[in-house]
């Protein structure tokens, strides 16, 4: 009987025991990034990165789900209950339109982060044909007749906002004024044969589909032309171009529901470390923060007359009203076609 009784005692002090170990191993988690579209590179290296880290810190496994496509697209899916617990935009405006529109985040989420929450900045530039059959050389090619240009929808891509503000300030400053700043950007738009909705649509079209001559394309997507499509295409750059920095947030409204806050946090921290540095180098973002890998990436950019939003524009809530809401310059000359 008392044989029994140790025996008893013995399997319940195991059973506690494993328990307390089930415990004390935290619960998996599962995150979704909703990004734009020329980051999916990015972030499968990233996200395999920090999820090692994560497990060697704290114990826990955690999986993060990508989400891609145009960037102002995308924010609209978030506003209308895409559950990501961090947005990974194109541009700051597109994240403000999270906090405008229910609420998703504060309204000063860009002072949570170091270097206004970009961890990583790129430019635009443009790719032509192996051997640049058409002679592009600078913005002004683009309006030649015969030319035929391939650039994403400014109304759903953030890659397409950039192009069109960066094309806009040349012909500002080349021609004198914004009336020939909207002449030119007319002119350029008259020579696009299609508008895809986001940036790696237009990539397509014009590496696999074979259309254009050149596409105005982010620095990166530029750069993984080759090696993601196998051609050959050439990267022109351009006398002057836009300072373009993508911008990260934590969706407060999602991660306080699904309990993820601290894993989320952590996720987007983790971009300013030098290992987020260097991988963000590695896929051709230019490193905002550690001078290590803008030193190791430096040779792999070209050395660019570069402005920025709120020197050219006023900032992105003046841009987009202007520019990209409805009866702005691109509808104006758009419709005109």
């Amino acid at each position: 009987m008392l044989s029994r009784r140790i025996f008893g005692l013995a399997v319940a002090a195991l059973l506690a025991a494993g328990s307390l170990a089930a415990q004390a191993q935290p619960a998996p988690v599962t995150l979704l990034n909703v990004s734009y579209d020329p980051t999916r590179e990015l972030y499968v290296e990233f996200n395999a990165a920090f999820a090692k880290y994560w497990k060697a810190k704290t114990g826990q496994d955690v999986t993060i789900k990508q989400s891609h496509g145009g960037s102002g697209k995308q924010a609209r899916s978030i506003i209308d209950g895409l559950d990501a617990d961090v947005a990974t935009l194109a541009l700051a405006g597109d994240t403000d339109a999270l906090a405008k529109h229910g609420g998703w985040l504060a309204a000063d989420w860009q002072k949570k982060l170091p270097h206004n929450s970009s961890p990583y900045t790129s430019t635009i530039v443009l790719a032509v044909r192996q051997g640049n059959p058409k002679g592009i050389k600078d913005w002004d090619d683009l309006i030649k007749p015969g030319i035929s240009v391939i650039t994403p929808n400014p109304k759903t891509s953030g890659g397409a906002r950039w192009n069109y503000l960066a094309a806009w300030e040349f012909a500002k400053r080349k021609y004198g004024g914004d009336a020939k700043a909207k002449e030119f950007v007319a002119k350029l738009f008259a020579n696009v044969p299609i508008l895809d909705t986001g940036a790696r649509g237009s990539t397509i079209t014009f590496a696999q589909r074979a259309q254009g001559d050149v596409l105005i394309a982010w620095e990166n997507e530029a750069y993984l032309l080759e090696k993601e499509f196998g051609a050959k295409f050439d990267i022109v750059a351009p006398s002057l171009s836009i300072l373009a920095e993508p911008a990260v947030a934590v969706v407060d409204k999602n991660v306080d529901k699904k309990g993820t806050r601290a894993v989320a946090q952590a996720y987007l921290e983790y971009l300013y470390t030098e290992e987020g540095q260097d991988i963000a180098g590695k896929n051709f973002y230019r490193p905002a923060v550690s001078e290590k890998a803008k030193a190791k990436y430096a040779h792999q950019f070209a050395k660019l007359n570069l402005f920025t939003i709120d020197q050219a524009f006023g900032g992105w809530a003046k841009a987009d009203k202007e520019h990209f809401a409805d009866g702005g310059s691109f509808d104006q000359i758009y419709t005109k076609k």
